[in-house]
């Protein structure tokens, strides 16, 4: 991370108090590590896990850190929780896409409902930064998990347009996309690498599905980078690096010298794509390129196309999108470092 950069979103959260909905998972974890020892003035983990926030509470032994057992489900708790709040981080969700698959309508009331409970109690309050956490699921979404993502940030945008017609509320909602986050619970690579350890065959869905590939760190950076630079209703996205899972298990076997290299390929799981998609091409068409991130501003017209329309924002459908997304491809040295780094951390 730049110095600037790291220096600059210090000084955003400076004696500023940050709730955490979902604050026991992995993003909430990485977000302590790297704050807690700022001149951040409190953090809040909102989450309905109480053991994880026993562990944590053991692990970080701080006054700066509040824990709240609550639910986004529960429209009430998450009102009261949100008193005195600078800034949301909003993480709380159902993500496993097979058990989201057979269970749609909790996705929709965790992901969906819980989502909207969290902006209009931010709003009420007068918070001023509202970040929202989505994924490339929710774009050309065929499954349970991206269907109810996808509906998500529809709800986010929707209260955006809200904020921006009433003139006189100053909250700020953005929403930015993961791509598949390195070693979080559930992970492909938690799953490759136990079963290397353990000289198992390496179970793989499809070995041509291709994925892109980012750390908890650099989800952290997208988080904060979206905070201090997006307007109300905007999208960001970090230039991840893609990979095949054929070309990831390779890396993984010589990361860890393994003794054992058979593959098993165990076919698609419910709902997965081939290909992973984090801009649809509309958004390219708004999309500005901002290093390692990618802006997206947030479609302003409003639901009156005839009334609005002065031939200034026509669109030639069959025109290409102006922007090109360019990522890099995913190196083993890379993976090796990551990997280093991410085994020395104290909560996995």
């Amino acid at each position: 991370m730049d110095a600037m950069l790291e220096s600059e979103f210090e000084k955003s959260l400076s004696q500023k108090t940050v709730l955490l909905t979902g604050g026991t998972g992995s993003f909430g974890n990485a977000f302590i590590r790297r704050f807690l020892d700022t001149d951040i003035k409190k953090i809040i983990v909102f989450s309905r896990d109480e053991e994880k926030q026993d562990h944590m509470r053991h692990v970080y032994c701080s006054p700066k850190i509040k824990y709240v057992i609550g639910d986004v489900r529960d429209k009430e708790q998450v009102r009261e929780v949100m008193h005195g709040v600078d800034a949301v981080f909003h993480a709380a969700a159902l993500k496993q896409v097979p058990s989201c698959e057979f269970a749609p309508i909790e996705a929709t009331k965790t992901n969906v409902l819980g989502t909207d409970n969290v902006l209009a109690a931010a709003i009420e309050a007068d918070v001023a930064d509202v970040v929202c956490l989505s994924t490339g699921k929710a774009v050309y979404p065929i499954n349970a998990m991206g269907l109810s993502k996808a509906l998500m940030e529809k709800t986010i945008v929707n209260r955006a347009r809200q904020i921006n017609e009433w003139g006189d509320r100053t909250t700020k909602l953005k929403y930015i996309r993961f791509s598949n986050v390195f070693a979080t619970r559930g992970s492909a690579i938690n799953i490759f690498t136990r079963q290397i350890k353990e000289c198992r065959p390496v179970t793989v869905t499809n070995p041509q599905m291709r994925r892109s590939i980012m750390t908890m760190d650099e989800a952290v950076d997208l988080a904060l980078f979206a905070m201090n630079n997006g307007g109300n209703g905007d999208l960001f996205i970090y230039k991840a690096r893609r990979t095949t899972l054929q070309q990831l298990v390779e890396f993984l076997f010589d990361i860890y010298d393994a003794k054992c290299r058979e593959i098993k390929v165990i076919g698609a799981r419910h709902g997965e794509k081939m290909e992973e998609t984090i801009l649809s091409e509309d958004e390219l068409r708004r999309a500005i390129d901002m290093g390692d991130f990618v802006r997206v501003f947030m479609d302003r017209r409003g639901l009156n196309y005839m009334n609005e329309y002065d031939g200034s924002n026509r669109r030639n459908e069959n025109t290409p999108p102006s922007f090109q997304l360019n990522v890099k491809e995913l190196t083993k040295d890379y993976l090796a470092e990551i990997i280093r780094k991410h085994e020395q951390l104290p909560i996995k």
